[in-house]
């Protein structure tokens, strides 16, 4: 069984690798499709109306605006001088033009464009890193720039995700981004991955590029990526940020072969074990800002171009700069500083001559990225009989008792929310009670404090030195409610280890689904964040 499985993976990861060559080939033949309509434009009239399509009717308009800018700007005739098709200048005459204030540095200069516009280069994540990173690599003339990422443009990406728009929300982002980059210049080629990166797809993808960037979010990504790039012989530009801080690294730089001491080390050299699995925090989680997951995508795009330009010294390759981890604090004075990492580690399983990661390991798929990085399962930790709806919760608030059936009403019990403090501060259910789980989680006993209440309203936060001692000074029913209904489960049991039940006398429970069902089935109008 185990080797039907194994075939049937390696025949499925086959299919996968030819789909997507096959979508390189429509991508670039529609390319060339479209500079062979710039020539024919030269010499033939429009005769239509480019504004006369179906994209005028039920369309957005910001979005039909950009739309309709790219084709207007590939519909007017590009200028050449007639001198330059005898190969008199290297650089179309518009080149000259458009990226004129970087030719004239002597850091990039004529041949390190001539260097840009021959490469190719794959983003892998459209989101906070490789919206900056793919702009500023398009806007550079880079010649041709793949686009990886499986997700759909959300409104929660728009504060950071800077290629996208309101009018594009539901599109993938990659198209989203296409539409954008095209707009910004479009003598760049752009190839559209519209897929999630699995092992049996990577090194398909990676082949057909000089360098990748990593703009992912997740250590099983950032594993599989850094894997591949050392597979294939790429240089790797890392990057990573939350709440205001972020990290960069250029790995495999040189990208010397496996075992080769002279390279650039790989991830696993600098984080041999994923961090556990309850530690990591995503953004949705712990919050972005904008500009920090910005700065760590445009330092991404300027290492790149930086890697792409170095000069030659003779016959020699270019030379690489030490590897580097550059750390950067939004709120640190100073913002940024920088570690020097040490060279490929003797025993690594990915880049040493001890290597246990090779191509046909990687697309087979028994490499489980998900399984060495762990997971968390979903939070299943309370009976069913503790815990309530968010429907009957609410009956409970408005008189009836959903146990009983008997009249009641909503002070007859305690509402406690552990959300972090700058979360319930954005919205909570009314007379609800702050006790954030950080507190409950850490401190083993501890007091609610009616001096301190929020702004405008009948909630109140909590002193942490003591509230398990306050919460045995009455016997009211808890009820505990958090954003998912994840860390609620674990507060009730702490609170039950902590005795407050009264060896089952006293009901604690908590809402399940947290906030989210709370908005989804009782109050729509409840903020989501």
């Amino acid at each position: 069984m185990v080797a039907v499985i194994d075939s049937l993976r390696q025949q499925i990861a086959t299919c996968e690798a030819t789909l997507q060559d096959l979508h390189q080939q429509l991508a670039e033949a529609e390319h060339n499709q479209r500079q062979q309509e710039r020539v024919l434009r030269k010499t033939k009239p429009l005769t239509t109306d480019p504004l006369d399509h179906d994209m005028n009717f039920g369309v957005p308009d910001d979005f039909r605006s950009e739309v309709f800018a790219v084709l207007d700007h590939e519909a007017e005739p590009q200028e050449q001088d007639e001198s330059n098709k005898l190969g008199r200048w290297p650089l179309e005459k518009n080149e000259y033009r458009r990226y004129g204030r970087q030719l004239i540095m002597p850091e990039i200069g004529l041949q390190g464009q001539l260097r840009l516009r021959s490469s190719r280069v794959l983003v892998v994540g459209v989101g906070g890193l490789g919206c900056p990173a793919a702009a500023y690599l398009v806007g550079a003339g880079v010649g041709t720039v793949g686009l990886v990422d499986g997700d759909v443009v959300e409104e929660s990406n728009l504060h950071r995700q800077i290629l996208h728009s309101s009018a594009r929300v539901g599109m993938t982002k990659v198209e989203s981004a296409m539409v954008a980059l095209n707009s910004l210049n479009p003598n760049v080629k752009l190839i559209p991955h519209i897929l999630r990166l699995t092992p049996e797809t990577a090194i398909s993808i990676f082949k057909n590029y000089d360098l990748v960037l990593d703009c992912t979010d997740t250590p099983a990504s950032r594993y599989l990526i850094s894997d591949t790039c050392v597979l294939l012989g790429k240089t790797l530009v890392s990057a990573s940020a939350l709440r205001i801080d972020g990290q960069l690294m250029v790995l495999n730089n040189p990208p010397s072969p496996p075992g080769d001491p002279t390279g650039g080390p790989c991830y696993r050299c600098v984080f041999p074990k994923p961090p556990p699995p309850e530690s990591v925090v995503s953004c949705g989680d712990g919050g972005i800002l904008g500009p920090v997951v910005g700065v760590m995508g445009v330092l991404q795009a300027l290492e790149t171009i930086k890697v792409l330009t170095k000069k030659a010294t003779g016959t020699e390759p270019a030379p690489a700069d030490p590897p580097t981890l550059l750390i950067f604090s939004a709120y640190s004075n100073p913002m940024f500083r920088s570690i020097r990492l040490r060279s490929r580690k003797a025993k690594c399983t990915a880049c040493s001559a001890q290597a246990t990661i090779s191509p046909q390991v990687l697309e087979s798929g028994s490499l489980d990225y998900a399984q060495f990085c762990g997971s968390i399962n979903p939070i299943d930790a309370l009976t069913p009989q503790e815990r309530i709806s968010a429907e009957s919760y609410a009956k409970l608030r408005s008189g009836v008792n959903p146990f009983t059936g008997t009249v009641s009403n909503k002070d007859n019990h305690i509402l406690i929310d552990v959300r972090e403090r700058v979360q319930f501060e954005l919205c909570s259910i009314d007379g609800s009670v702050n006790i954030p789980f950080s507190t409950v989680s850490i401190t083993p006993g501890l007091s609610l404090n009616p001096n301190t209440p929020s702004p405008g309203s009948n909630d109140m936060y909590v002193d942490e030195n003591d509230w398990a001692t306050q919460l045995r000074q009455t016997e009211k029913p808890i009820f505990v409610v958090c954003r998912l209904g994840n860390d609620s489960q674990l507060t009730v049991k702490k609170m039950k280890e902590l005795g407050l039940n009264y060896g089952g006398k006293r009901f604690i429970g908590d809402i399940r689904g947290g906030l989210q069902a709370w908005r989804e089935k009782v109050d729509a109008e409840f903020p989501e964040y």
